[in-house]
């Protein structure tokens, strides 16, 4: 009895000893699981939110277009605008304590030369596209560059082209070429030249994106993208001053609007934003969220710009979209 009554005492001390502790475990855990949560839902908004405002771009190049602008002033407005932010990128990165160094010329002039291929010709190729298909088309086409990535990596680097490849090209460019054929039925023969041109758009931006891949592990993105950008600004300057005068860049005021919000809202917010959300879910969930980009594009091709929408559009997109995803499985 006596066994029993001390048993008793040592076990209740134990249990009023060790239930502050486990209240305390718990809420820390707790305070844990939402911080994550918090962390995880904020990268879904950032993922979500930039794929969204760079969906954006093809409706505010059509609406700047119907002010007279053309291709090339438009893309220099556009890295005008976003110049001053990613030099302010540049400038924080290399002052942070634990930054890294600029590279040697010769990968610097690799950079540059990067960025020729995946911000300078591919955006011109795809905005001069623009003047001659709908934004739907441009969207769908210039949707299917992870396709062409893996066919360029199977070409060039002997990467293995598996069944769920040629079946993802099949559908992506079925969905294209069901696409292109309606358009072409109602607009005419410059639907081939437009198409064309977001063709060699993605494949532009497909060999960059194989080509920057030890660049990117070197540098990082941020700092590899701030200098690629950059370098794309000094050839699109190029550029204009080769085929424009300085005072081209007098437009219309209201032009100018599209030309800041092309600048603005669907270049420099969505690449930040979409670099967040990749540090804070990971390039696949990322990823993923950015399927929903063609979508966006083509609800606001259809409700702003009034493009129409039938079932051969709606082919189209599930189409190209299912051959995306395919290649994510």
């Amino acid at each position: 009895m006596q066994w029993m009554v001390q048993q008793k005492n040592y076990t209740g001390k134990y249990v009023a000893f060790r239930q502050p502790f486990e209240r305390r475990n718990m809420r820390e855990t707790t305070s844990t699981d939402d911080a994550d949560h918090n962390h995880i839902r904020s990268g879904l908004l950032l993922a979500i939110g930039g794929t969204a405002l760079f969906a954006l771009k093809s409706i505010f190049i059509k609406f700047a277009y119907q002010y007279g602008v053309d291709t090339t002033t438009l893309l220099t407005l556009r890295m005008l605008i976003a110049l001053p932010f990613y030099l302010a990128m540049l400038w924080w990165l290399l002052r942070k304590p634990d930054a890294r160094k600029l590279p040697v010329p010769r990968a610097l002039a690799a950079v540059f030369g990067l960025g020729f291929m995946g911000y300078y010709l591919a955006s011109w190729l795809d905005m001069e596209a623009l003047n001659h298909i709908s934004a739907q088309l441009e969207r769908l086409t210039l949707y299917t560059y992870p396709v062409m990535t893996t066919l360029l990596g199977w070409f060039f680097l002997r990467e293995t082209i598996t069944r769920r490849v040629v079946l993802a090209l099949v559908f992506t460019y079925g969905g294209v070429l069901l696409l292109y054929w309606r358009e072409s039925m109602a607009a005419g023969s410059n639907t081939g030249l437009g198409v064309a041109l977001v063709v060699a758009s993605a494949l532009t931006f497909s060999a960059y994106v194989i080509m920057s891949k030890g660049m990117i592990g070197k540098l990082g993105s941020r700092l590899f993208t701030s200098l690629a950008m950059l370098s794309s600004t000094v050839f699109i300057l190029v550029h204009f001053a080769a085929t424009h005068s300085l005072t081209d860049l007098l437009i219309n005021q209201a032009a100018w609007v599209w030309a800041f919000l092309l600048g603005f809202v669907s270049t420099v917010l969505p690449s930040f934003m979409v670099s967040e959300a990749i540090a804070r879910l990971g390039a696949a969930k990322t990823s993923i969220v950015g399927t929903a980009g063609p979508v966006f594009t083509i609800l606001l091709a259809v409700l702003l710009l009034g493009e129409p929408f039938g079932w051969f559009h709606l082919a189209g997109m599930l189409l190209v979209m299912y051959g995306v995803s395919l290649l994510g499985k």
